[in-house]
């Protein structure tokens, strides 16, 4: 049921229940006045039937007939059955509005009744009275019967009436329960539904102004209200969305943590930095929901000092290792409340690098030329000091000083070669390459190599498919790792070749069964100089610049390279290209 009109069909029923309650009670006294009016008259005469029955015989049947006449004058039929139950005298049939059934009911009830019975009693629209009376030595009853149709015409009309007051009583209310619906209820419900939309947080909505007195004031007050709300909303809006936009475009991560030691806040740097999501951190504990002591233990001085504290901690990724700075401030509210942390996260990782290669570069690069120029210098000394004169030991000696001057020229050249790889101008010659058979080129030069350490080589490197880059660049890159991987094979070992192709990239990997890497130093593997078994490294003629240059070059055609090793088992680089060349 639609809720505008409920009242006016409550007040409607009500005005119903009311009339047909008045009808019911007007009904009930009409009624009751009309039998004592009956019961009265009557009453006076049964004792004027009984008066002018007793002037009469049994067998005078002209006395009889004045009695029908009489009975017909007064319409009030006549019965007179004696206490043995003899009908002695029945005039009802004078009266036409009285049938036999109706007559047969009340003399039934009269005979089982007699005793009980001493007033008037209405049935349907017959009333009876009975009179205990005696005629000639007879005892019995006298019951009087007279029709009452006026009753019945009586109560029609009285329904009639009230009928006609309900109609229009009911026009009566409803035009003024529209009106006063239409000026107070209606602007008070449109009110409270626009309530109930604010309360949800719908701030457009608005009610309609067009009223008078309270409910005009409370409507134009209800659209104040929402129009401020709306005002306030929207620059609430605004400043979250400025906010949330310059949290998420800092360059460095941002963490919020709450007095209790639970997440509430990260930002996009945070996500990329610790490669999480958002499901991942919001709601828990921090030292549950990010593993790092360091940052843990940043935390607890911030709530035990309360004040800005910083510590640094690396963060491995992938192949490459973050250094990051973390910062921690206490947050107090106004009035001097202790509300949680903020943590930002400074990326130092480029500092951290430009630092250690500065560092690596000096020590290393003088370690490394140290060695040939000392033996160089040594055995030049030596020579000039009178070994020279023994062809067998100038020999020797003259060839350690080649072995020594190769060596120091290939480190050179490789450090040549990665400072040209890491110069911003630096360009590839991209051409179509066929890269099934450049790899194919590069199995006569490492196969001789390999056939030397009885390494077992094969390459699965069936088809022929066409990509964008510089192949002498990838050249390098493939006879880099090919050697790395015989080299650090054992005698009887295996190194294998395979290649795969998708939809937009070509996989070449490579793969060995060789002494491995401990898993906690594969993150370094790709910086200069670093090297796992130095001497081995060293004995095997390698610079240690090598993975570096081969990172470069990946990198510089758009690809990447991954590392899977298990120590004394074997390692597999993963060198994934992408077939075109997107210039940048």
């Amino acid at each position: 049921m639609p809720s505008n009109t409920r009242p006016l069909l409550t007040y409607a029923i009500l005005v119903i229940i009311v009339m047909v309650g008045i009808g019911i009670l007007l009904a009930q006294l009409t009624r009751g006045y009309f039998i004592n009016i009956f019961e009265e008259r009557v009453e006076v005469e049964s004792q004027y039937f009984i008066t002018y029955l007793e002037k009469f015989t049994e067998d005078s049947e002209v006395d009889k007939e004045e009695l029908y006449s009489f009975s017909k004058q007064l319409n009030t039929g006549m019965v007179f059955i004696s206490d043995s139950g003899e009908v002695i005298l029945d005039t009802v049939e004078a009266i036409p509005l009285i049938n036999n059934e109706e007559k047969k009911i009340i003399l039934s009830r009269v005979t089982e009744k007699r005793a009980e019975i001493s007033e008037g009693k209405l049935i349907d629209d017959i009333f009876y009275y009975p009179a205990s009376i005696q005629v000639d030595d007879i005892e019995g009853t006298l019951i009087l019967l007279s029709p009452v149709d006026s009753l019945s015409n009586v109560t029609k009309n009285i329904w009639l009436l009230i009928s006609f007051t309900l109609l229009l009583g009911l026009l009566v209310i409803f035009v003024i329960g529209f009106n006063v619906f239409s000026k107070y209820i209606r602007p008070i419900r449109a009110a409270s539904n626009v309530a109930k939309e604010l309360a949800k947080g719908n701030y457009k909505a608005r009610t309609y102004e067009g009223h008078f007195g309270e409910a005009g004031q409370l409507s134009h007050s209800i659209n104040i209200l929402a129009r401020n709300l709306q005002d306030m909303t929207s620059t609430k809006g605004m400043q979250e969305n400025q906010l949330e936009a310059v949290i998420n475009n800092m360059g460095n991560g941002l963490a919020l943590i709450d007095e209790k030691g639970y997440i509430l806040l990260l930002n996009r740097a945070f996500l990329e930095t610790f490669e999480g999501e958002q499901k991942d951190y919001i709601g828990y504990l921090y030292h549950d929901a990010i593993p790092y002591p360091s940052i843990h233990e940043a935390v607890r001085k911030v709530y035990m000092f309360e004040e800005t504290v910083s510590e640094t901690f690396v963060l491995p990724f992938h192949i490459d290792r973050k250094h990051l700075e973390v910062t921690g401030a206490p947050i107090f509210s106004e009035e001097g409340k202790w509300k949680g942390v903020v943590l930002v996260f400074h990326d130092i990782s480029e500092l951290k690098q430009l630092e250690q290669t500065r560092k690596d570069f000096v020590a290393n690069v003088s370690h490394e030329l140290k060695t040939p120029i000392t033996s160089i210098r040594g055995f030049s000394e030596t020579l000039l000091d009178g070994a020279m004169k023994d062809e067998k030991m100038l020999d020797q000696f003259l060839q350690i000083i080649l072995k020594e001057s190769g060596r120091l020229q290939s480190l050179i050249k490789d450090l040549l070669e990665l400072s040209k790889l890491e110069r911003e101008d630096f360009l590839l010659n991209v051409e179509q390459i066929d890269i099934q058979s450049l790899l194919r080129d590069l199995l006569p030069i490492v196969k001789q190599h390999a056939d030397h350490k009885n390494v077992d080589l094969s390459m699965d490197i069936e088809g022929s498919t066409v990509i964008q880059g510089d192949s002498s660049r990838l050249k390098q890159v493939f006879m880099n790792l090919l050697a790395n991987a015989i080299n650090y094979t054992s005698d009887q070992g295996e190194v294998s070749l395979t290649f795969e192709e998708s939809e937009n990239h070509i996989m070449v990997s490579i793969t060995d069964n060789g002494v491995g890497i401990p898993e906690e130093e594969i993150s370094r593997i790709f910086e200069r100089f670093y090297r796992v078994d130095k001497a081995r490294s060293r004995n095997s003629g390698g610079t240690g610049l090598g993975l570096a240059i081969v990172k470069h070059i990946v990198e510089a055609h758009q690809g990447t390279i991954h590392v899977e090793s298990v120590l004394e088992k074997g390692t597999t680089f993963h060198i994934e290209i992408p077939k075109k060349f997107t210039e940048s």
